[in-house]
């Protein structure tokens, strides 16, 4: 998705208050992503966790 919206992890990282290296470590799996950053993401991305998730294939993001 980062890729597809033209971002860099640098872009992610700065919105999610963190040095490139961690998020980067997210990102390929190395690390396991905290649920802050789930939802942070699914913010920064106007999806739904769920989505981000691979839990459906539907993007939008629930009604507030």
């Amino acid at each position: 998705m980062r890729k597809d919206r033209n971002k860099t992890q640098q872009d992610v990282a700065t919105f999610l208050n963190m040095h490139r290296g961690v998020y980067c470590r997210y990102e390929s799996g190395e690390r396991e992503m905290p649920v802050w950053v789930v939802n942070q993401l699914a913010d920064y991305y106007h999806v739904s966790t769920d989505y981000l998730l691979g839990r459906t294939d539907d993007p939008t993001p629930p009604k507030r």
